[in-house]
């Protein structure tokens, strides 16, 4: 099936849902049914870049490995041979003539209980911590999510313009961040420049909610154009504050009101579409804001919804960026959507470790074939959960069992890193901003691996192995080389 029949075949299936056929059911039955048309449309997308693979690689390979010896540590430079003969080992086959999308960067969140707890540090501890964590010599995180208001790991429930209704905005004030977020915000970009901040609302405030709470509850359409302003005061008064924001999501998880017990809020898609297309676009147009503005900020099992979103030539006005939650669904739904609009950009914007997984301190790998897979299916970030949190997880409103990409002891400050930590390390130390991904394949099923050409010309290659030790084979062009691979590992390969 050539690509557009493909392409015209899903639009069709999205476009013509009919009140008898929900959302869900739509998800479910293009799930089951368009998965491998999926797939091949990628492929032909992908595979008609370049027909031959580019000239063969002129130096070692350097090698940092994480295991349960080791943490991003250097080992022996590995040699390239000439391809001379066939083995019995399967390869891992790098073709860079075959790009993909661009690398914006990867970071973590500076949630209200992340910078509570970086101010809580010694300055000299919390300095050497956000150098760790931010300088580009280390590992060089360049991305940030900030929340509007409080989400769940919150010192408490707070928002901007809380109390009666106030559609002008009159009472709207971020004095809440000028305490800590933002002092923690601007230590970081002094630290890295080039950092990138992106905003999300887990709840506009709660008069314009029926519920009349953050909690829970739904947006109405009555308050479309108030909370517009809202985002804009949000904009403007960070700008004043020297924290410009680059990009906002429209809302947290946009389909799931969490029971009511945390701030969140659902949008029906057809209110999504309505605040982009008559509000929130046209109010950026006129005032000459920046910001990018990110659709859904949830799973990839509403992947449907995103079509249906990017579809619509009003909203597509003012969008064509998607933000990805990976709680629900599989990361190749992300490539269906990709599919249909190769136009769209795609962002990995929530996930993290939690206190509930007994090797929270040692499950690298995990997460980094977590992030494999997402950068496989065309994600330009990667965004870990809550920046630091402290031994317990708090604060947060929940109690809830989330961790931190790092843990700081209330009591002694020491720092612990977790295996989400170090998988991210791999990725953020190697892959520079402006990065391409590039084509890589292999038979071999139980490891991950995704490889990218950094601006100016230099190959990484991020091998994810979950199971016990054993050497892979890498080639390019007519070149190859062996890599051995401990257990339970993340492996970093750079070359030219």
């Amino acid at each position: 099936m050539a690509t557009a029949e493909i392409g015209a075949l899903l639009r069709e299936r999205v476009v013509n849902m009919t009140d008898q056929t929900s959302r869900r059911d739509f998800l479910k039955t293009s799930t089951l049914g368009l998965g491998a048309i999926g797939v091949a449309a990628g492929a032909v997308a992908s595979g008609a870049l370049a027909a031959t693979e580019a000239a063969p690689p002129t130096s070692d390979i350097a090698v940092w490995v994480t295991s349960d010896e080791k943490r991003y540590a250097a080992e022996p430079a590995i040699h390239w041979q000439h391809i001379s003969e066939k083995t019995a080992i399967d390869p891992i086959r790098i073709d860079p003539s075959k790009t993909y999308q661009d690398i914006l960067g990867f970071g973590a969140a500076f949630t209200d209980g992340a910078c509570y707890t970086l101010n809580r540090m010694d300055p000299p501890a919390r300095d050497r911590l956000l150098h760790e964590l931010y300088h580009p010599s280390e590992m060089g995180l360049s991305i940030g999510r900030t929340c509007i208001g409080a989400s769940d790991c919150s010192t408490t429930v707070y928002g901007y313009d809380e109390g009666d209704p106030d559609p002008d905005m009159k009472r709207f004030s971020i004095a809440h961040d000028r305490e800590y977020i933002l002092p923690m915000l601007r230590q970081a970009r002094k630290i890295n420049p080039d950092l990138y901040l992106f905003s999300s609302p887990w709840s506009p405030p709660g008069w314009m909610k029926w519920n009349n709470s953050m909690l829970g509850g739904a947006m109405p359409r009555l308050h479309l154009a108030a909370y517009a302003q809202h985002f804009l005061k949000f904009l403007q008064d960070y700008e004043a504050e020297g924290v410009p924001i680059q990009a906002i999501t429209i809302q947290n998880e946009i389909d799931t009101d969490q029971n009511g017990i945390m701030p969140a809020c659902t949008w029906s898609q057809e209110t999504e579409i309505e605040f982009i297309s008559d509000h929130l676009g046209p109010l950026f147009e006129k005032t000459k804001t920046p910001a990018q503005i990110w659709i859904l900020d949830h799973n990839y099992n509403l992947w449907g919804r995103v079509v249906c979103v990017l579809d619509d030539p009003d909203a597509r006005r003012y969008t064509k960026s998607v933000a990805w939650h990976g709680y629900g669904g599989v990361p190749e739904m992300m490539t269906r959507a990709h599919d249909l609009h190769p136009d769209a950009e795609f962002y990995w914007t929530e996930g993290g470790a939690n206190y509930g997984d007994p090797n929270i301190m040692g499950n690298w790998a995990k997460w980094s074939a977590t992030f494999a897979g997402a950068l496989n299916n065309w994600c330009r970030v990667i965004m870990g959960w809550n920046l630091c949190l402290d031994e317990q997880g708090k604060p947060n409103v929940g109690p809830y069992t989330c961790a931190g990409l790092v843990s700081v002891d209330s009591h002694t400050q020491a720092v612990l890193r977790t295996g989400p930590y170090w998988a991210l390390y791999h990725y953020s130390r190697a892959i520079k901003r402006g990065a391409r991904r590039i084509d890589s394949q292999s038979p071999i099923a139980d490891v991950q691996h995704v490889a990218f050409e950094n601006p100016g010309g230099q190959k990484v290659l991020v091998i994810t192995n979950p199971g016990q030790g054993r050497t892979v084979r890498l080639h390019q062009a007519e070149s190859t080389a062996l890599v051995p691979l401990r257990d339970d590992s993340v492996t970093t390969l750079v070359w030219s």
